[in-house]
């Protein structure tokens, strides 16, 4: 009987220990720091504790509108270029952090058998020209052929001019040709292209003029040749890969003697501008109404820690999507939709193009004057 009581006991003992600490332990650890122990009576009268004005200059706290993720870019994106045409790598004429401009040459494909096709289609002109001319033309007529032979003859030289400029600019590589050579072909391309689109501008007033007659047999035959020549000269352009814009070449993918194909994930070589750089950052839902263009940002990287770049919001995207900086895998249906914005950084930080950042905007209350009030 003895033994039965001291076990109620201790049981009853355990469970009152057990209610004491579950209902005073929570209340220690959720009072504020400063007020336990000794000072608690401060908080138990209603006190609130004060800081002193040394420890608040010691840690001073920041507020910002908003963080994203982000990731470096250059201005305008990079330009990921890949093969229009399927053959061998035979040139590869760029290397990484070289600067080129628009047109220039950077991967030449084996080309032997479209410039056959080209010759051939040139001797077939040339006969067809000299039957045409065997045949008189007055009027409007004579100056439809005057304009077509313009704008064939601008073609020809547009060409021949692309062809000088891709020999200077190989042989540049060697020494073998001097960069107030290569700037000379490069003018010349210029002007032989603005030629080009003056001798078509010509030729389509005249074709589409009132009361102008038909061809005969022998000019639609050298219309058909020179619609074959200058679909052979496409075909062989094609085996040229060219700069799009001006830039810096950012990574070159291409090999001599690998064989390209024509796909978008076959990327040969990435081109950017990077005299400018810029953030593309990712804003959750929740702040889309804290940002504006125009905005003050700063941008952090790990790679340089303790200094801050500045920035400015240049442009904000019109809908939500998903992101793209920190996807991994399949799409999850409690992924969060976020907001694209570019900002656009001051001066020339040292930073490098698909570095990850970390962006703050700085508080603004025209942004957050800009947000509707919400509806009760």
């Amino acid at each position: 009987m003895l033994r039965r009581d001291s076990a109620i006991n201790t049981f009853v003992l355990a469970a009152a220990m057990a209610l004491a600490i579950g209902y005073f332990v929570p209340r220690y650890l959720t009072q504020p720091m400063g007020t336990g122990g000794t000072n608690s009576s401060a908080g138990a009268t209603g006190q609130t504790a004060t800081t002193t004005p040394e420890a608040a200059t010691k840690t001073p706290t920041v507020t910002w509108a908003a963080s994203a993720p982000g990731r470096l870019e250059p201005t305008g994106g990079e330009v990921k270029i890949s093969p229009q045409a399927g053959g061998r790598i035979t040139d590869v004429l760029v290397a990484v952090n070289d600067k080129v401009l628009a047109g220039d040459l950077l991967i030449r494909l084996d080309d032997g058998e479209l410039e056959a096709r080209v010759a051939a289609a040139e001797a077939e002109v040339n006969v067809r020209r000299r039957e045409r001319d065997s045949e008189p033309a007055t009027g409007k007529a004579q100056e439809r052929r005057t304009a077509e032979d313009a704008f064939a003859a601008a073609e020809r030289a547009l060409a021949a001019n692309r062809g000088e400029l891709d020999r200077l600019l190989k042989a540049a590589k060697t020494g073998a040709a001097s960069p107030a050579d290569v700037q000379n072909a490069r003018e010349a391309v210029t002007q032989a292209s603005q030629k080009l689109d003056t001798a078509r501008t010509t030729l389509r007033k005249l074709n589409t003029a009132a009361g102008m007659p038909l061809q005969t047999r022998l000019e639609a035959g050298i219309s058909a040749a020179r619609a074959e020549l200058t679909l052979a000269e496409g075909a062989l352009e094609r085996t040229r890969i060219r700069a799009p814009r001006d830039g810096t070449i950012l990574q070159v993918l291409a090999t001599p003697g690998e064989t390209a194909a024509p796909s978008p994930e076959n990327v040969l070589v990435v081109l950017g501008d990077m005299s400018k750089l810029r953030v593309r950052a990712e804003i959750e839902e929740r702040d889309v109404g804290k940002v504006r263009v125009g905005q003050a940002a700063i941008v952090r990287s790990d790679a340089y820690p303790g200094k801050d770049f500045e920035g400015k919001v240049a442009s904000i995207a019109q809908a939500l999507g998903p992101g793209k900086l920190s996807i991994k895998g399949p799409r999850k249906p409690t992924d969060i939709d976020v907001l694209e914005i570019m900002i656009d950084l001051s001066g020339t930080p040292p930073l490098i193009s698909g570095m990850r950042v970390d962006v703050f905007l700085k508080p603004d209350t025209t942004a957050n004057a800009a947000t509707p009030a919400k509806q009760n």
